[in-house]
């Protein structure tokens, strides 16, 4: 039989090293237990190479091009040390980079960024890539206030493609820019998404294949198969404990059927992507190369060539994969499914739960995570152990979570019910409707999810939950400003973009006792949808709920049992004088002397602060704080009052423009009650621009919805001070 030349050189050439499967690549010697000199180190403690020679000579990807497989091998070493390195020092998302660390030495050795394209899906993977990409000598500052994004980002470099954040994003990108590369003649056209890690569980990457498939766009989509579909998996649910993700069992099942490949199996299987005639040729020795497995894969039915399983940890296989890759001229969109180990080289991560995921600062020796001290429990745990509470009593409550189950509490109370516990996976859309199926047939659903990751799940909150007015209890973790995740986490929209939609029932606690009232009064409602939002932190614990915020707690402990609310009311939180009243009659003679906070969520804690530090200032000053605690149905009686009682009224909260203060000039504007021109109304929200990388202190701060501001606003109305403007403040955050 005579055999094309093409296909001679691709079985013949580069000869296959022996192959280890990546289960027993984590059981053998971690490249982080070895020292420079290639000896052992026993650890822990656990510690890299004294220098980084190899990684020292790098300043850009072409700088690798020179490289051998030896000293590729060496880089990977070097990169991943100096990925822990950092990391120890800043936190951030860990594990992830870890298991992608041979993957990013390969991609970027073989293609040629920024002409070619590689997108990472989430890009919490990427901190290898921007250690390669003349980002080293900034990694000090990662997700610090003025240092680099913990995610890729256009504006920062020119390497990375496609900016990402949230989930599933990356096969769509690449096949866009696919197109436009095609359109515009581009010499190279080379896109690759990288995905995983959860991403592929999501919707939006099967929209993007079936379209991929269909339009026949040249692209190289690379799972990144990790076992991780779940954050963390292992979480008690009723799936088990098991990834939450079919996708999971069926490439699991793939590793069973199929062997991995090494290049020379990769090189007899590469026929599909050949010219016809060859194909024709060769069709015989494809079909025994690709062993007994018939049917093709889902991959293969959604019009992709696989490759696969291929061990993700293994340059020698690899590196000339990704090169006949990029060499062929086939417009066939391809799937490379590779097989990685999360956190990868670094034993700490490997034996944790979450595969150290997301991790603080921590010890390098010994991968133990600095924990600050915290007088009260998170507010997610809050929640959790009050939501338990409420199903204890009722055998109807049910919880949902979209891959977030430790961020949203559901790790907590899937260890108490797993079998009312669902993980869907990264598919927000899904996570909302299937509540409202649930909610039809008379259970009491509890969708938690970040406020930022409902954003994903919007048709279907006005669609399937509101217009139908079911009792679906949307829980919003992560409301407000995150911290150091950045612009793609905060959760400043959720007022406004639910606020418009008739039939919700909007509510935010301003500390523990209110979240626990209000978990107890989501279970309790059942004549339409809730909203429950609150944000990112902890309780503040006994002895400041009572001196601030006035309760009179028994014997002096923050009660564990929710109390159900009335729908739309809030309170006067402190009067003008302090909750005592002492000073009262002396404070605010006259109308325009009182000013009224009235404050929606934790802000409330920041109202209290300046109310009290402006009567210290000025003792002819009253400032009475309210609480709205709900923004829908809106409390307009405590509204009216507060107009009427007040000269100045000034609404805050951890929002963007378009809530809750919006609201409520809405409504005085319509109720009338600014037409006199005896009323002075301020919003204080979020401002309208992007906040950055820094701690949730620093981006409130730059904000203006700290105390200090809010005192600055109130003695800049009572005409007390100057102070800047609220446009000033805002060019100023922007610079």
């Amino acid at each position: 039989m005579r055999f094309s030349s093409a296909f001679l050189f691709l079985s013949l050439t580069t000869a296959a090293t022996a192959f280890v499967p990546v289960a027993q690549h984590a059981a053998r010697t971690s490249p982080l237990s070895q020292a420079a000199d290639g000896s052992n180190i026993p650890g822990p403690p656990y510690s890299g190479p004294a220098v980084k020679p190899i990684l020292d000579s790098i300043e850009s990807p072409d700088d690798m091009k020179r490289l051998d497989m030896r000293q590729l091998k060496q880089l990977a070493n070097e990169v991943r040390w100096e990925v822990l390195e950092s990391v120890s020092k800043t936190g951030g998302h860990l594990s992830s980079s870890l298991g992608v660390n041979e993957l990013t030495v390969a991609l970027h050795y073989v293609f040629d960024m920024p002409e070619d394209d590689i997108i990472w899906d989430v890009s919490h993977q990427c901190y290898a890539h921007k250690v390669l990409t003349g980002r080293r000598h900034r990694m000090s500052g990662l997700r610090q206030a003025g240092g680099i994004s913990g995610f890729c980002k256009r504006k920062e470099s020119e390497y990375d493609s496609f900016g990402a954040g949230h989930s599933t994003t990356s096969i769509s990108a690449a096949q866009g820019m696919s197109i436009a590369k095609s359109m515009l003649g581009k010499r190279k056209n080379n896109c690759i998404a990288v995905i995983g890690d959860g991403a592929i569980t999501g919707g939006m990457a099967y929209e993007a294949m079936n379209s991929a498939g269909y339009l026949k766009n040249r692209m190289i989509v690379i799972l990144n198969d990790n076992g991780q579909v779940s954050l963390p998996t292992g979480t008690p649910s009723a799936g088990g404990v098991v990834p939450a993700s079919q996708l999971s069992a069926y490439t699991s099942n793939l590793l069973v059927s199929k062997p991995f490949q090494d290049f020379r199996s990769f090189a007899k299987s590469f026929n599909k992507l050949l010219p016809s005639q060859v194909q024709d040729v060769n069709k015989r020795l494809d079909e025994y190369a690709r062993g007994i497995v018939s049917g093709g894969t889902l991959f293969e039915e959604l019009g992709f060539y696989y490759v696969g399983p291929v061990d993700g940890h293994d340059l020698d296989n690899m590196i000339p994969i990704l090169e006949k890759l990029r060499d062929s001229d086939s417009n066939k969109p391809v799937l490379l499914h590779l097989k990685t180990v999360k956190g990868y080289g670094y034993p700490p991560a490997l034996e944790a739960s979450d595969r150290m995921h997301g991790v603080g600062k921590f010890n390098l020796g010994t991968g133990v995570q600095v924990k600050g001290k915290s007088v009260a429990p998170s507010l997610t745990s809050i929640f959790a152990n009050a939501l338990i509470d409420q199903a204890a009593e009722d055998r109807s409550i049910v919880g949902i979570t979209a891959a977030m189950p430790g961020g949203t509490g559901m790790d907590i109370f899937g260890r108490r019910f797993p079998k009312r516990t669902f993980d869907v996976g990264i598919a927000e859309q899904h996570a909302v409707t299937m509540a409202a199926g649930m909610a039809c047939e008379g259970l009491k659903p509890f969708c938690c999810i970040y406020s930022t990751f409902m954003q994903r799940g919007y048709d279907q909150v006005v669609h399937d939950v509101a217009i139908q007015n079911l009792p679906v209890r949307m829980i919003l973790d992560r409301a407000g400003l995150v911290g150091n995740d950045g612009p793609t986490h905060h959760g400043c929209y959720d007022l406004a973009y639910l606020g418009c939609i008739p039939k919700l029932t909007i509510m935010a606690p301003s500390n523990e006792i209110e979240l626990r009232n209000m978990v107890a009064t989501c279970a309790d409602f059942d004549d339409g949808p809730t909203v429950l939002r609150y944000p990112r932190g902890t309780g503040y614990g006994a002895e400041t709920l009572e001196k601030l915020f006035g309760y009179k707690l028994e014997n002096g402990e923050v009660p564990t049992k929710g109390e159900i609310l009335e729908i739309g009311k809030g309170y006067i939180a402190r009067s003008i004088g302090g909750f005592n009243n002492k000073e009262s009659s002396s404070r605010g003679k006259s109308r325009k002397d009182r000013v009224a906070i009235l404050s929606f969520g934790t802000r409330l804690h920041e109202s209290l602060q300046a109310a009290q530090e402006v009567e210290d200032m000025d003792p002819s000053l009253g400032v009475t704080v309210a609480d709205a605690r709900f923004m829908k149905p809106l409390d307009v009686d405590l509204v009216r009052q507060l107009a009427d009682e007040h000269s100045v009224l000034i609404t805050i909260e951890e929002g963007s423009i378009g809530g809750f203060g919006d609201h409520v000039l809405h409504f005085l504007a319509l109720d009338g009650l600014m037409d006199d021109g005896n009323l002075k109304f301020r919003p204080m929200v979020i401002p309208d621009t992007y906040f950055e990388t820094a701690t949730q202190y620093e981006q409130y701060e730059r904000a203006g919805l700290n105390s200090e501001h809010i005192r600055g606003t109130i003695l800049r109305l009572t005409k007390r001070m100057n102070v800047p403007v609220l446009e000033e403040e805002e060019v100023e955050v922007e610079n």
